[in-house]
């Protein structure tokens, strides 16, 4: 209970930092207006002729790439650059304590800006009859998916104080995860590479699973992927704050 209460205390104080600056409504707009573009404009979804949201889920991983750095990059870089990591750390704040809050108030941030794409669906659903439980897991896919990047950015964000190298360092961790299911890589490594080492390659991306999920396929081991990786990055964050702070 304690641990809830101070995770919470985190959450907000957070979620209130984001809306109290103008980063949080740029990028919002930015977001939106680049899923909007690239879903009627490059994706061609009115000639498509199908009512369906295949091409403006497509687009999300490469959002996120991008996007979703940009948001976790200030996370713990922008505590340590101010000083004020050691001080939230000589309260009774925990690091376990202070990931958990700072996790909730970003990913809910991510899931209102993704929430506020809702005129796409409603357009599908304008000009057809969509299947709802397609969209459906398409969005939930997309939330894990922001999620996994989220915590692979908290990771990069409590290596360094430089909010810049933060960045580039989320974005190519999050390149290697993409790729690494894709099968022009697969192929590449298949031509000298033993097939456990292919396989072994190909498990850690998250295309595999993130396409599964938006044809509307709900299998518990792409649930258990992402918690894993999620999981698995926070982990490696609190190890790293510990370190860094002695706790």
């Amino acid at each position: 209970m304690e641990f809830v209460q101070r995770a919470r205390a985190i959450a907000k104080r957070e979620w209130s930092a984001y809306f109290h600056s103008p980063v949080a409504y740029v990028f919002i707009v930015i977001f939106l207006a680049l899923a909007g573009f690239f879903t009627f404009s490059v994706g061609g979804f009115y000639e498509a002729g199908q009512a369906d949201l295949r091409g403006f889920f497509f687009w999300h991983p490469w959002l996120y790439l991008i996007l979703v750095p940009a948001v976790a990059m200030r996370l713990w870089a922008e505590e340590r650059r101010q000083g004020t990591l050691e001080l939230l750390f000589t309260t009774a704040v925990t690091p376990a304590q202070a990931i958990a809050g700072k996790m909730v108030a970003a990913w809910g941030f991510l899931a209102l800006a993704l929430a506020l794409t809702f005129p796409v669906p409603l357009t599908a659903a304008w000009l057809g009859q969509p299947d709802w439980g397609v969209v459906a897991a398409g969005y939930l896919s997309s939330l894990l998916l922001a999620g996994a990047y989220l915590a692979v950015g908290m990771f990069t964000s409590a290596l360094t104080r430089n909010q810049v190298v933060s960045f580039v360092l989320a974005v190519v961790l999050g390149l290697f995860l993409i790729l690494a299911g894709f099968p022009p890589v697969t192929e590449l490594l298949a031509r000298w590479a033993p097939a456990w080492v292919v396989d072994g390659v190909a498990a850690f991306g998250f295309m595999p699973h993130v396409e599964a999920m938006q044809r509307g396929v709900l299998d518990l081991r792409d649930f258990l992927y992402f918690a894993s990786a999620t999981g698995f990055m926070l982990f490696l964050t609190q190890l790293v704050l510990a370190n860094r702070t002695g706790r």
